[in-house]
C-alpha cells in the first residue's frame, strides 16, 4: 500500500526520497525499514545538505590521530602517550521545547561520544544563543538550559569549565544549545566504534528502552513550527546518575580490559538504528538484532519504537565472543543492565527480528548512503546594500564613558558569573584557569602539560559576511586559546544554520564553511570532528548563521599559563594594530547593535596577519616576559582594557593615547587580530613584536583606581559594578 504524506513527514522523508528508497530496495519497505531509513537519511544523521561541503575542511595535522567522521569524536596527540578527544554537538530543537531536559540530555549525549572512545571526560563547555533576555519567554529558556547543563554535569562529576552565550532577536523561539566535551586518556586505550568479527555478540548496556525520543533525529531535521509543542515525546529524559555508572564502567573497560571487546558505541540520535548500523558500516559487517530481547520500561512497544527510541544512558558493546561472560559480569558489577540483543554478521545486512518474525532486512549500504544535496546558494539580494553602507555617516560617540558602562552592563558583554556559578567547574581538580577569562586551562595530572579549551562564534559577523564571519569565528576561538599561552592544535565545530533548502541559507552555509576552512588551514588548527544542525527556524524566521567553534590548544608547561589578570605595576601593550580605527570596524560590533539595533557594514580579517600576531604572542610568552594576555573581541579595545582592569582591581591611565578621528572605531570597533598583553618589560615586548611585523603600542601602567583611555574616564569600581550586575539584573526581571 502506498505510504501517505503524514508518515513521510514523521520520518522527515520527501516523496522523491521515498521513490529512491523503493528503487534501491526494488520493493515496498516495511514500517521498520522506513523508520530506519528516514532516521539515517535525515539531516541530523546523514548530513545530506552539509556533507557535500565537508571536503573544504582541513582535517590532518601534526597532532591529529583520527580521520574526521570515522569515530565518535576527534583525537589529538598530547605527547608522552597521552591523547585528548573532543567534539561539539547540538540539542537545539529539544531545548526549545523542554529547555532543562533538552540541555541536560545534550550534555549526556556528548559525554557518551567521548567515553565511547575509551577516554575519560575531563571538561564540558557550551555555546548558547537566545533571544533578548528582556523577553520573558527567552528568560525561561535561558534559565532552563543553564539549569539543565549544570544539573547533568554537576551530578555526573565532569566540570563545566567554559563557554559563551550571545543574545539576538533571531534566536527567539529557536535557541541554540551546543555542548562540547573533552576527554583525556592513554593512546593505547583508544577504542573504535566498530562492530567487527562475525559471530561476536551485540550487548545493550544501561537504561531500559522507553518511548522517549522517538523521531528525535527527524525532529531535529525540520523547522520548528507553531505546533511543535505537540511533539514533546521527541525530547529525551536524562538520568545523570545512570550515566555516571556507564562512564566509569566504560572507562574501566578501556583501561583494564580493552582486549575483551571489538568496539563500543553510544546510542544517540536514532537510537539502536544508528548505533548498530554505523558500527557495522565501520567494520564492513552486518548486524542482526532481536528487539524482543531489548529490555523495556514501557508496555506494548513495537519493533519500530524499539529501534528508533532515543532513550538516554545506553551503550552498544561488541565483545569478542570468548569474552562475553567477562563483559556481562563487568557491567553487572557496576549494577548496569547488560543484555545480548543480537550478533555481528558477515552479510552487510541490517536484519531486525521480533522473535521469529523478521521485521526488517535492508542492506547497510542503503542506510548509510543518504541522498546528497549540494547547496545551490544565492547571495541575499540586500547583502550588497548592507555591506556597502557608509558607517562613517553615523554620528560618532559623544559620551564615551557612558557608552563603555552601557556596554559592560549589556546582556552580551556583562559578566557570565550568573551562569558559571551554577556549574561545578573544579570537580576532578584539573581546572587551573577557571571560567571568566578567554579560555579554560586544565592540567594533565601525570604530566607538566596542559590543555586550553574555548568555544566561540559571533553570528552577527557571519550574517554580514558569511565567509569572513566563519573565518573570524575560528580566529577568535584560536585567540582565546593563545591568550593562555597555548598553541591551537585542532578544532571541532557545530554548524547552526536555517533551512538549507532556501537559497540564501545555502549561500550562508557554503560561504561560512569555506571561510572557516580557510582560517583553520592558515592557523594550523584542523577540523577533526563536529556536527551540523540545520533547519533552525522558528515561525519568525531563521537564526543568525552560527558556526560555533570549539578550540583545543596545548601548553607544554601548564605552570606558565596566562590569565587576563595583570599585576599592578605592569604595562599594558596593544599588539596587532594601532589604536586609531575607522568606523568600518564597527561592522557587526556590539557597539553597533547596542546603539542602532541593526547590522550593517562588512567585517574583514587578514588571516596571514592573524597567524603572525598569534605566533608573536606565543613567542613572547615563550620568553617569559608576559604576565597576562587578553584578546580583543566584542566591545573592542575599551571593553577588553576594562575587563583587564576589573580583573586586576586597578586602573590605567592611557588618556594621552592617540585615538584618531573616529572615537567609536578606536574605542569600540572590533578590528581583528588584536591582543592586550601585560608585561614588566614593555620596551622589549614592543620591540620584539614589531620585529615580527606586528604593530605594538604601549598604553600605560596598571595603577590607581580609574580607567582612562582617550576621552574615557571611569572609576574601576563603576565599571566593575556595571559588568558584575548587568546580567543578574536582566535575568531577575519577573
Amino acid at each position: 500500500m502506498p505510504v501517505d504524506d503524514h508518515v513521510l513527514q514523521q520520518v522527515a522523508m520527501s516523496r522523491d526520497e521515498y521513490a529512491r528508497l523503493l528503487d534501491l530496495l526494488d520493493r515496498e519497505p516495511t514500517d521498520v525499514e522506513l523508520g530506519m531509513a528516514g532516521a539515517l537519511w535525515s539531516e541530523h544523521c546523514g548530513y545530506k545538505h552539509s556533507r557535500p561541503l565537508f571536503h573544504h575542511f582541513p582535517s590532518t595535522g601534526p597532532y591529529v590521530l583520527t580521520k574526521a567522521g570515522e569515530e565518535n569524536a576527534g583525537a589529538i596527540d598530547l605527547g608522552d602517550g597521552w591523547v585528548a578527544v573532543f567534539k561539539m554537538e547540538s540539542h537545539n530543537h529539544p531545548s526549545a521545547l523542554e529547555p532543562y531536559e533538552g540541555a541536560a540530555t545534550g550534555v549526556g549525549g556528548i559525554l557518551r561520544d567521548i567515553f565511547a572512545m575509551g577516554m575519560r571526560p575531563v571538561a564540558l563547555l557550551d555555546s548558547l544563543r537566545f533571544g533578548p533576555l528582556t523577553e520573558r519567554a527567552n528568560r525561561r529558556l535561558f534559565r532552563g538550559v543553564v539549569a539543565g547543563i549544570g544539573g547533568y554535569g554537576n551530578c555526573i562529576g565532569v566540570p563545566t569549565v567554559g563557554g559563551e552565550v550571545q543574545m539576538h532577536p533571531a534566536y527567539s523561539g529557536n535557541p541554540l544549545v551546543n555542548a562540547m566535551c573533552v576527554g583525556i586518556g592513554r593512546r593505547e586505550h583508544l577504542l573504535s566504534a566498530s562492530a567487527a568479527g562475525a559471530g561476536n555478540p551485540l550487548v545493550l548496556v544501561g537504561a531500559d528502552t522507553g518511548r522517549d525520543g522517538i523521531h528525535g533525529a527527524t525532529f531535529a531535521s525540520v523547522e520548528l513550527a507553531a505546533d511543535s509543542g505537540e511533539r514533546r515525546p521527541a525530547v529525551q529524559v536524562g538520568n545523570p546518575f545512570m550515566e555516571k555508572l556507564l562512564m566509569e564502567a566504560c572507562c574501566e573497560l578501556a583501561e583494564q580490559h580493552k582486549d575483551w571487546i571489538e568496539g563500543l558505541q553510544d546510542l544517540g540520535a536514532a537510537g539502536l538504528t544508528s548505533s548498530a548500523v554505523e558500527a557495522a558500516n565501520r567494520a564492513g559487517t552486518g548486524i542482526e538484532i532481536d528487539v524482543a530481547r531489548v529490555p523495556r520500561r514501557a508496555q506494548g512497544m513495537t519493533p519500530y519504537e524499539v529501534m528508533l527510541s532515543e532513550s538516554q544512558e545506553r551503550m552498544l558493546v561488541i565483545p569478542k565472543r570468548e569474552h562475553l561472560d567477562d563483559v556481562l559480569a563487568h557491567f553487572r558489577r557496576w549494577e548496569l543492565h547488560a543484555d545480548v540483543i543480537g550478533v555481528v554478521t558477515d552479510d552487510r545486512m541490517a536484519t531486525i527480528r521480533d522473535g521469529d518474525q523478521v521485521v526488517a532486512r535492508i542492506p547497510i549500504g542503503i542506510l548509510v548512503d543518504p541522498p546528497q544535496y549540494p547547496p545551490i546558494g544565492v547571495r541575499p539580494a540586500d547583502l550588497d546594500r548592507i555591506q556597502n553602507e557608509d558607517l562613517a555617516a553615523q554620528p560618532d560617540v559623544t559620551d564615551a564613558s557612558g557608552a563603555l558602562l552601557r556596554l559592560l552592563g549589556s546582556e552580551n558583554l556583562a559578566s557570565r558569573r550568573w551562569i558559571y556559578r551554577q556549574y561545578d567547574h573544579q570537580v576532578q581538580n584539573n581546572t587551573v584557569v577557571r571560567p571568566g577569562g578567554d579560555a579554560a586551562v586544565l592540567r594533565l595530572k601525570q604530566s607538566r602539560r596542559g590543555i586550553a579549551v574555548s568555544t566561540d562564534c559571533n553570528g552577527r559577523m557571519v550574517a554580514l559576511d558569511p565567509r569572513a564571519g566563519g573565518a573570524i569565528a575560528v580566529a577568535e576561538a584560536a585567540r582565546n586559546v593563545v591568550a593562555t599561552g597555548a598553541r591551537p592544535a585542532a578544532l571541532t565545530d557545530c554548524l547552526n544554520f536555517g533551512n538549507p533548502e532556501k537559497p540564501e541559507i545555502a549561500y550562508q552555509l557554503e560561504e561560512a564553511i569555506i571561510g572557516l576552512s580557510e582560517a583553520a588551514r592558515v592557523l594550523n588548527a584542523p577540523v577533526i570532528s563536529g556536527n551540523a544542525s540545520l533547519y533552525n527556524e522558528a515561525p519568525g524566521g531563521s537564526v543568525l548563521p552560527t558556526p560555533s567553534i570549539g578550540m583545543v590548544g596545548i601548553l607544554q608547561d601548564v605552570t606558565t599559563r596566562l590569565t587576563i589578570r595583570p599585576n599592578v605595576g605592569d604595562s599594558i601593550v596593544l599588539l596587532g594594530a594601532d589604536v586609531p580605527q575607522g568606523a568600518a570596524t564597527l561592522a557587526g560590533s556590539e557597539y553597533q547593535w547596542l546603539t542602532l539595533a541593526r547590522l550593517a557594514g562588512r567585517p574583514r580579517i587578514d588571516l596571514a596577519h592573524e597567524a603572525r600576531v598569534q605566533d608573536a604572542v606565543l613567542t613572547l610568552h615563550g620568553t617569559g616576559r608576559l604576565t597576562a594576555a587578553h584578546d580583543l573581541a566584542d566591545g573592542g579595545l575599551a571593553v577588553a582594557l576594562a575587563e583587564m582592569c576589573i580583573a586586576a582591581g586597578a586602573g590605567i591611565d592611557a588618556a594621552g593615547i592617540e585615538v584618531g578621528d573616529r572615537l567609536d572605531g578606536a574605542l569600540f570597533g572590533e578590528a581583528q587580530s588584536r591582543f592586550l598583553v601585560a608585561t614588566a618589560e614593555p620596551g622589549a615586548v614592543a620591540a620584539l613584536a614589531e620585529a615580527a611585523g606586528v604593530p605594538a603600542t604601549v598604553l600605560g601602567v596598571v595603577s590607581g583606581d580609574r580607567l582612562r583611555l582617550g576621552p574615557i574616564d571611569v572609576a574601576v569600581a563603576d565599571a566593575t559594578h556595571a559588568w558584575e550586575t548587568g546580567l543578574d539584573e536582566i535575568i531577575a526581571q519577573i
